[in-house]
């Protein structure tokens, strides 16, 4: 436990912390430390003496990865995390969860496989003081090394993370399955987007925003039991990629034709009968429709509306355990349009809530 709690203390920086900056969203970042800490002065010792305390605890905990490196069309999720959490604070101050800060990031790195040795030890330089250090530098990397580290020290520890770009999913959920597996607890992932992320590479890059999800299926018993909601842009049909990865699409207009409702009965009945006893759901805000989430980077239009989507999600949850989630790809400055970052983060808020709800019922 010492060496875990050290490990999180050098990977890990305060809440609003991962984007390195000095005056960019300034306020934002005091606004936050104001309501988390009410003060902005030695918020790294405080978070830090905190940290201790909030590791010792069961319950809901919140990360944030600070990481649009992954991202390909217009980048800006990396502020995701800071402006979502004030938003959530804001508008949902009931919600109960333990804020454990945010993954450190260097902006121009993805995952240290990609990486030579002499990068490697330059950047644990600048992350740890020790260019000898056995920790990851990489924001994958190190996703990947804190959740094992978390799930580690109980497994019933619940994780809602924000993003950051859809790739921060590769490691959140790949550990989270991982750890439910060395539990002999049969999971299944939710998968709410605009596309289907289940490319093998993007321009030679395995991991990324369009294919976190091909390199973490065979984490699951079976692909099977995993179900995509909002599908709508994507060079190949719903018939090809269900073929090709075996699990399951419902497309935008599938779903307004059958009703969320209807749907969700259907796909609960079948994760049932799978044997299927926790999901991770994993929420792209582009799954919604552009008219209501345009702060994204790669709005679309024709997508499923809020209301549908917590129909779905309620109604499945009623029978199966939602027990690890995410919410990314919230850009909030992109087209620098507030009234269109302040709607995105509403309602990424109002089912980011829900899913940290649905985390701290699990245990029920």
């Amino acid at each position: 436990m010492t060496n875990i709690l050290e490990n999180f203390k050098s990977y890990l920086c305060p809440p609003g912390s991962g984007v390195f900056t000095v005056n960019t969203a300034k306020e934002k970042k005091d606004m936050l430390w104001h309501k988390l800490y009410n003060t902005t002065e030695n918020v790294p010792a405080i978070w830090e003496a905190q940290l201790s305390e909030k590791v010792e605890k069961d319950g809901v905990f919140l990360i944030g990865v600070c990481s649009d490196c992954g991202g390909g069309i217009q980048r800006g999720a990396n502020w995701g995390p800071l402006y979502l959490r004030n938003t959530l604070i804001e508008s949902h101050a009931e919600l109960k969860y333990d804020d454990l800060g945010d993954i450190r990031v260097i902006p121009h790195l993805l995952h240290d496989k990609y990486l030579n040795n002499e990068t490697i030890e330059s950047c644990r330089d600048a992350l740890y003081q020790n260019n000898k250090s056995p920790l990851p530098i990489s924001p994958l990397s190190i996703t990947e090394k804190f959740c094992d580290d978390f799930y580690s020290i109980n497994a019933d520890k619940k994780l809602f993370a924000i993003g950051g770009d859809h790739s921060v999913s590769y490691p959140l959920v790949k550990s989270y399955l991982k750890s439910r597996k060395d539990r002999g607890i049969k999971a299944g992932i939710l998968h709410f987007d605009a596309h289907t992320d289940l490319l093998h590479t993007r321009l030679g890059i395995d991991l990324c925003f369009g294919s976190w999800l091909t390199h973490v299926l065979d984490g699951l018993d079976s692909s099977k039991d995993c179900y995509q909601f909002g599908i709508r842009s994507s060079g190949k049909s719903k018939e090809y990629w269900e073929k090709e990865f075996g699990l399951n699409q419902y497309w935008t207009k599938e779903v307004k034709d059958i009703g969320p409702y209807e749907l969700a009965l259907k796909v609960r009945e079948e994760l049932l009968k799978s044997g299927v006893e926790e999901l991770y759901v994993s929420f792209d805000i582009d799954a919604l429709d552009a008219s209501v989430a345009s702060a994204t980077g790669t709005p679309e239009i024709d997508g499923l509306m809020p209301h549908e989507c917590l129909i779905i999600l309620k109604t499945i949850n009623e029978k199966i355990k939602i027990t690890g989630a995410d919410m990314v790809e919230i850009a909030p400055n992109v087209g620098n349009d507030p009234m269109a970052a302040k709607k995105t983060l509403e309602v990424g808020a109002v089912i980011s809530s829900f899913l940290i709800e649905a985390l701290a019922n699990a245990n029920n």
